[in-house]
């Protein structure tokens, strides 16, 4: 496993309590970061904190509440000194319907955490960020976002623009020591398969030339290096983890 040295850098990991946030956190602090887990399950947190050791920080917090990241953000910098890195991989999938039979309650909750959220925490990180001239943002996007899956028109639609997203903020930073990029993972088996009909799952199995999903671990070693130092030369960037089903 190629090692990284983050031992003076601070991270946010969103939806940091299980899944590719856990997994990315235990990348980082394995490598020495001092990690902020933000979740809204406190139990889940206290577990995975207590599981991970080293220099962790936990926050429950609504990432669709503006002031509530604004918070917890501050409250990073007042734990840690500093706010160095930013990983967004919260995120919901929403039900598995046609897009005229798709509830308008379900849209806007899909919606609202999976793109509105990473803008709120990206928002909320930069500032930090430039003080020191110098930060990393990786938003967990979805090949999905460039496909656009059949029966979860949310979910695309809020991937899609946290790819707009990353481009936009990335080339607005572009003259600093700020880079932004996000990941566009295949399927990879999380709880997030507990939100999904048995027949989704089957569909996107079958969209994967390797012919199995990915791994959390798999997606944690880019969202690592998109982390670190060596990633120097890549901002709006937008990195497949999809197993050959990427398109473009």
């Amino acid at each position: 496993m190629v090692s990284y040295d983050f031992a003076k850098r601070a991270a946010v990991v969103t939806g940091g309590a299980r899944g590719i946030g856990k997994a990315v956190a235990a990348r980082l602090a394995a490598s020495g970061a001092s990690v902020s887990l933000w979740d809204t399950d406190g139990d889940k947190l206290a577990e995975t904190a207590a599981e991970l050791g080293g220099n962790i920080h936990t926050s429950v917090v609504d990432i669709t509440n503006d002031s509530a990241v604004d918070r917890s953000a501050a409250e990073v910098e007042r734990e840690f000194g500093r706010l160095d890195i930013m990983v967004n991989s919260a995120g919901i999938t929403g039900p598995n319907v046609p897009t005229w039979q798709y509830g308008v309650a379900d849209w806007r909750q899909v919606i609202d955490i999976d793109l509105n959220g990473t803008f709120l925490c990206c928002r909320a990180a930069v500032p930090y960020m430039l003080r020191n001239d110098y930060g990393r943002i990786v938003n967990i996007a979805s090949v999905a976002g460039k496909e656009g899956n059949p029966n979860a028109p949310a979910y695309s639609a809020a991937k899609a623009g946290v790819i707009g997203l990353t481009k936009s903020l990335g080339k607005e930073l572009a003259e600093t020591g700020v880079t932004v990029n996000c990941v566009t993972p295949a399927a990879v088996k999380t709880d997030i398969f507990d939100q999904m009909t048995e027949e989704h799952i089957d569909f996107m199995l079958s969209k994967i030339p390797m012919k199995r999903f990915g791994q959390v671990e798999e997606i944690a070693n880019l969202v690592t290096w998109l982390s670190s130092e060596d990633c120097s030369f890549s901002t709006g960037g937008v990195f497949d983890c999809s197993g050959g089903r990427a398109t473009y």
